[in-house]
């Protein structure tokens, strides 16, 4: 009886020693991630601003090119990197080279001896190749628009052969250069400075280093169309065309959800900015944020806090740790006097709730089923917090307060902005939120792009204008 206690006893003991040690091993991982989204946060930020920097200083389209090469190469380690534009025949060239990038298609070698020297020789015959879209690796990423990470090149049949070594191919990536759904370019990177195949996180920074690529392309094409335009309507139209590209130009589709959401740009610029991400197969992040101030310096921070925001959320479930994770990574972004009021939900399908945490901003319209009543009631649920930027990391967490609310069929979640109930009339009284509850509950029964189309109408019908003073931004979450 003693030796099966003792044998009990050890296998117990094994047990927990076995739940520990996987424990730890999680926690490793996690934390490992987490460095890995961080460093990839401050890469893509830092080449943010070098390209904003680059366009302020009106450098010309190809010396743009150049540093987004460049750029590449110093984040990932790469031995070479090259960017092909797409012209307006629709052909792909090659537009800046950094390193012995090899080429595509096979040398011509009868211009090798006339070369002087092989570098250059290479680098002068990727000037001259082209590619047609969905021809090879390149054109086949500008076609599929998706990324492609090759681990093993050397039996790739995508890829050319080349009898000198130095122009083999072990790894590769290439993504596509994108703005607004047209492909514009493709970037690649060759060739691991360890020899090593490039990770998932190289291929992750590369693609969001070319997703900011296509942006820093059109602000470069739109500054130079604009510069004999008056400095003030320079500014403004930048800041414009920044707050459009980084909304959304599609919504994720979710099955038993039915999305719609809106952006009305006022007169004047201002911070407005929404995103909606589907974080797996039931469940969806939403954001509904307004920066203070205007002009560019809120756009700059628009772009910096939708980088963070769609980040973090791809890797935390949490509403209030991803606040608290953009609100770290932005605490040296914004000068004395910015801050940004976020309002973040996660909608989780499988457990029919919604979470959320609010950085100052306004509170989201729930239309819920009351059940004790059998009716439906609109309801402004509360939660504190501070916006982005303002203080401290300890005094913001310690403010911010994360909730969840039921989500049940027929029920409607709205994000908003202050553009929405602070809408003025010819008395100047403001539109307020129990006008847009009563909206909302008198449209519930329709889809959410017909309840976005009856605040829309409510709105101008009180205000007498087709314009705004401020931007009027929301997003309308319907659970079929």
């Amino acid at each position: 009886m003693l030796a099966l206690l003792l044998g009990l006893a050890t296998l117990a003991a094994l047990f927990f020693v076995w739940l520990y040690f996987r424990e730890l091993k999680r926690s490793a991982e996690y934390l490992e991630r987490s460095q890995l989204v961080q460093q990839e946060k401050l890469i893509v930020v830092d080449f943010m601003h070098d390209m904003v920097q680059a366009i302020g200083e009106g450098l010309g389209k190809e010396e743009l090119f150049q540093r987004i090469a460049h750029a590449s190469i110093v984040s990932t380690g790469a031995l070479s990197a090259c960017v092909f534009e797409k012209g307006e025949d629709g052909k792909l060239r090659s537009v800046a080279v950094e390193g012995l990038y090899p080429p595509h298609g096979p040398l011509p070698e009868p211009e090798t001896a006339r070369a002087s020297t092989r570098a250059r020789f290479i680098e002068r015959v990727m000037r001259s190749e082209e590619f047609s879209v969905g021809e090879g690796l390149i054109g086949g990423v500008a076609k599929s628009g998706r990324a492609v990470l090759v681990e093993d090149g050397r039996n790739d049949p995508r890829l050319t052969r080349h009898d000198d070594p130095s122009l083999a191919v072990s790894t590769i990536i290439c993504a596509p250069i994108t703005f607004s759904g047209e492909v514009l370019g493709v970037l690649s990177v060759c060739n691991s400075a360890d020899g090593l195949p490039f990770s998932s996180t190289d291929f992750s920074v590369v693609k969001s280093l070319a997703e900011q690529a296509g942006v820093a392309i059109n602000n470069n094409q739109f500054v130079t169309l604009q510069l004999e335009r008056k400095q003030i309507d320079v500014d403004l139209a930048i800041a414009r065309n920044v707050q459009q590209m980084l909304l959304p130009q599609r919504l994720p589709e979710l099955q038993g959800l039915d999305l719609d959401a809106r952006y009305l740009s006022s007169h004047s610029i201002g911070g407005d900015l929404f995103d909606v991400v589907r974080l797996d197969e039931t469940t969806l992040g939403v954001a509904v944020a307004d920066v203070s101030g205007k002009g560019i310096p809120a756009s700059i921070i628009m772009a910096i806090c939708r980088t963070n925001l769609h980040r973090v959320a791809q890797i935390e479930r949490s509403p209030k740790t991803v606040l608290l994770e953009v609100n770290e990574a932005m605490s040296g972004e914004l000068r004395q006097g910015m801050f940004v009021t976020v309002l973040y939900a996660v909608i989780d399908l499988a457990k029919g709730c919604i979470t959320y945490a609010r950085a100052g901003h306004e509170r989201p319209l729930h239309c819920r089923h009351d059940r004790q009543r059998d009716i439906f009631v609109t309801e402004y649920p509360t939660s504190e917090g501070m916006p982005v930027g303002m203080f401290d990391q300890d005094l913001f967490r310690e403010s911010l307060e994360e909730r969840t609310l039921p989500f049940e069929r027929g029920e409607v979640f709205v994000a908003y902005t202050d553009g929405v109930i602070e809408t003025m009339n010819a008395v100047q009284k403001e539109y307020s939120a129990s006008r847009l509850a009563d909206v909302v509950k008198g449209s519930r029964k329709r889809s959410a792009l017909e309840i976005n189309d009856a605040i829309i109408g409510s709105l101008g019908r009180f205000s007498g204008k087709k314009t705004y003073g401020d931007d009027v931004t929301m997003v309308t979450v319907k659970r079929l």
